[in-house]
Formats: structure tokens, sequence, C-alpha cells
């Protein structure tokens, strides 16, 4: 399957539609997610009998784009912005109407993210009802005050796919190790809030299977929704 590309205000689109599909996946992607954006499709349709339309759009600024606040840096000298909001309303006010335009009919809505997009997808949820579930694979949510921030709020997805390599919380950098501790309590306060949600372990380091760690979970919500 070949993707159908466009532009929308700067940002390129690939659209991979199936026929009769009634869910949508959406996804924040960089250079890396695209070179293996086929293979991620081929691999959820191996993982379900059911039919998708998939859309990945392109982040420039990865750093600023998906931040939801701002927080010093991690890796180099880039600090994090707080662009979040800007790529959400994209999302919501530029993406799906486009794709409505287009033909591209859906039911539901299923965002998802690796790494810093899977923190994004997550604080997409407690700021929008727009999406039926969540893939946040090998999320960010060490991010600095992200506890603080989903202890107060309950998300208005039903559905959330957690997972995370069974070495990344092995890391020398003392904040990232956090990530283990920080997603288990993300799944636990989740289920407290009788989210249906799923906490899966992979093997390896962050950088490991991205795109499979990615089909596994939209397969899930697929599968579950």
């Amino acid at each position: 399957m070949k993707p159908e590309v466009f532009n929308i205000s700067g940002k390129d689109c690939y659209l991979y539609c199936q026929p009769d599909a009634k869910s949508l996946l959406i996804q924040p992607v960089d250079e890396h997610d695209l070179e293996l954006l086929s293979q991620k499709v081929e691999v959820i349709q191996t993982l379900t009998s059911k039919p998708f339309s998939l859309v990945a759009f392109n982040i420039t600024d990865w750093n600023q784009d998906l931040s939801p606040w701002p927080a010093p840096p991690v890796f180099g000298k880039n600090p994090f912005g707080d662009g979040a909001k800007s790529t959400l309303a994209f999302i919501e006010g530029q993406l799906l109407p486009q794709l409505q335009q287009r033909g591209v009919s859906f039911f539901q809505l299923l965002l998802g993210g690796y790494s810093l997009a899977g923190l994004f997808s997550l604080w997409a949820s407690y700021q929008t009802n727009k999406f039926d579930g969540i893939v946040a694979a090998s999320p960010s949510v060490w991010f600095p005050n992200w506890f603080d921030y989903v202890q107060e709020k309950k998300p208005h997805a039903k559905y959330i796919y957690l997972s995370l390599g069974d070495k990344e919380e092995k890391s020398k950098n003392p904040l990232l190790a956090e990530v283990g501790n920080a997603i288990r309590k993300q799944e636990e306060l989740l289920r407290e809030q009788k989210i249906n949600t799923i906490l899966e372990w992979n093997q390896g380091n962050h950088f490991v299977d991205s795109e499979k760690r990615m089909a596994k979970g939209f397969a899930w919500l697929l599968n579950d929704t």
C-alpha cells in the first residue's frame, strides 16, 4: 500500500486508506518514523482484520511542537517548548477537515505516537474528547511535572495503550531512568480512573523496533474498541 502525499500549512501528510475503514489512525512522525511507515502499516495488517486508514504528518521541531510546556534540555542544548497546543489545533482544525474533504470517512479517531510524540498523544487525551483511543509507545512520561499534571485530570479517551522497552529505565541519564517508575504510575492511575488500559513491555532499549511497537499499539486499539 502506497501513501497519498499532500501538504497542509507546511506539513507533509501521508495517507493510507483501506476500503470500508471505520477507524482513522493519526500519528505525528519524524524522518526515522517516515522511513518505517509502510512497514508499520503492513505489521498492523498482520495483527488485525479490521480495516483502517492511517495519516501521518511530519514534525520539524520535535522538542518545540510536541511539548506541553517548556522544560530544560535533556540532550544537547535544545530546550523543550510549548508547541503541543498548536499541533493539536492543527489536527483538529486543519488535518481532519482536509481529510473529510478528500472523502476519508471515519467513525472513530485513534491518536498515537512514539517517544515525545507518545507523551503528546497522552497529553492530547486530557485536552479533547476527539480521540477514542491513544497509543503512547515508549512515551516521555519522565517529562518534568508530568505526573503532577495527570494526577489532577482524567483523560477523555476510553482506551489507552502504554508500552516501554525493558532496558529504557536503565539509562545513565537520571531523568530518563525515571521512565519505568513513571509509566507504572501512569498505568495505575488510569486503572483507578476506570480507563481501559494495558502496559506492554518490549525487549530492548528506546531505539528498538519503534514501528513494531507502534503497530502493536494501534492493533490493540483496533481489536478492542
